[in-house]
């Protein structure tokens, strides 16, 4: 969490930055080593934010030097007011308090660092993070590596949906996201004692990307020993992952966007914070869909949309049970969750995805959503796309439709449909490649727009005008 008013002193006060973006537009990395020229790697990307366990004076200048903000990370246990001091003082802009600090801890660090303007961002456990609240910036060290999730003999694991299970962070930030206009950021680390692939880690970045968030980029030991080395495979690798930010920075208006998706999701705080819930159910079977937290259910919420699932009616106050009986006395179709289903009780602070009793009271509901919606175009329809997840967004006339796809294989994929509903005159591919062609439209069936793609690696954009 961070508070922006000291922050906007904090720019007139640090005269070695060479020029600094405001926080909604920091592009965070851990950066590993002490060495002033790994700082060299950072050529060419916009990782514009470094979160440091160590550093010496020589890296700091030179980080400020290169328009750096430089934030140290802190852990539970030992006070952090002797350590915060010290990176203010040597030349830090703030600090990172990783992890569950006893509660209180933030601010005193904040009123301790006021007279020098720093930063203060905290990354907590879902349980604990600070939604709906003033700070541009909201974030938490947990998170699932995104990724098709594989069984022992090698088989790709199926979700209820049918296509293969993929581990995602895409509902989770939705729900967040639908809490305030805040940047999450995501600062899970790879796997530990495994490979991880150049792919695998586009793919991490584009899984928070596309649902508008940041993954906190963070390279295991072995890649950054290879990229700070020259290895040939690692400097190709990070070639890579620099291009797949790079796309999404470019294009800073699609976190602005709106859901085009015609189905509301209506969850209460905790089971919006789980990943591998109704909302990763339904994206995996690549409908569109606006995330709604119970507490903030009201008609604006609802508006545009022809589809209601209330997950626990039990969460919602009498006058929101009637905003959907009014929902549906206007049109709308409501599936409210069967009685005496409930979610998790409490969210944990370990805790980040279903336990599997809850996942088996969740297929209930699931096969419920499935019939209700059918075949139906609830704002888009996808196809030869199992091992690929998608965010459809609108702007708020409806003129333009941005159709993100981000690929969780390791190979690309072919000859993928998409259809919207509404009729677009213009359609363009946007590809991390530099690809930026146009498409043939064509009408649907069902009257709406359709464009096929001939390949996709990484991730691709569609742009429907």
């Amino acid at each position: 969490m961070l508070r922006t008013a000291p922050w906007v002193a904090l720019l007139s006060a640090m005269p070695l930055l060479a020029s600094v973006a405001p926080p909604s537009a920091w592009v965070p990395a851990r950066w590993n080593g002490t060495n002033p020229q790994s700082l060299d790697l950072l050529s060419g990307t916009p990782i514009n934010c470094l979160l440091v366990n160590s550093y010496s004076p020589e890296f700091v200048t030179r980080a400020a030097a290169r328009g750096m903000v430089t934030l140290a990370v802190l852990k539970p246990g030992a006070d952090p007011a002797d350590p915060a001091r010290q990176a203010i003082r040597a030349g830090l802009q703030g600090i990172v308090l990783e992890g569950d600090f006893p509660g209180g801890t933030a601010a005193r660090v904040r009123d301790m660092l006021a007279d020098a303007h720093a930063v203060v961002v905290e990354l907590t456990s879902r349980a604990r993070m600070p939604l709906g609240g003033p700070d541009p910036i909201v974030g938490t060290y947990q998170g699932v590596w995104p990724g098709i999730q594989v069984l022992d003999n090698g088989a790709a694991k199926a979700a209820p949906s049918g296509s293969p299970w993929i581990d995602t962070n895409t509902g989770f930030i939705r729900s967040v996201r639908a809490w305030g206009p805040a940047i999450v950021w995501l600062g899970y680390l790879p796997p530990a004692h495994s490979i991880v692939t150049g792919e695998r880690y586009q793919a991490a970045i584009a899984d928070a990307e596309m649902a508008g968030a940041r993954w906190i980029l963070a390279l295991d030991d072995d890649f950054f020993a290879r990229l700070e080395r020259g290895d040939a495979a690692a400097v190709k690798n990070w070639r890579g992952i620099a291009q797949v930010l790079q796309f999404f920075e470019s294009h800073p208006e699609w976190r602005a966007l709106r859901s085009y998706g015609k189905l509301a999701v209506v969850q209460d705080h905790d089971d919006a914070l789980l990943s591998g819930g109704i909302l990763d159910m339904i994206a995996a079977k690549h409908t569109p869909m606006r995330a709604i937290p119970g507490q903030r259910l009201t008609p604006d919420a609802l508006q545009g949309a022809t589809m209601a699932v209330d997950v626990d009616v039990n969460s919602l106050t009498p006058e929101q049970r009637e905003m959907l009986k009014n929902f549906a006395r206007a049109g709308g179709t409501v599936l409210t969750a069967p009685p005496g289903w409930k979610g998790q009780s409490a969210l944990q602070p370990g805790q980040i995805t279903l336990d599997t009793a809850e996942l088996e009271r969740l297929n209930d509901i699931w096969h419920d959503v499935q019939s209700m919606t059918g075949r139906k175009n609830l704002g888009a329809r996808l196809f030869n796309v199992s091992s690929m997840l998608s965010n459809v967004l609108a702007t708020p006339d409806g003129k333009q439709v941005v159709v993100e796809l981000v690929n969780y294989s390791a190979y690309p994929i072919e000859n993928v449909s998409v259809q919207v509903l509404g009729t677009f005159k213009h359609a363009q591919l946007i590809a991390p490649e530099g690809i930026q062609k146009d498409l043939e439209v064509y009408v649907t069936d069902e009257g709406g727009t359709g464009v096929d793609i001939e390949r996709v690696s990484a991730c691709a954009t569609v742009r429907l005008d």
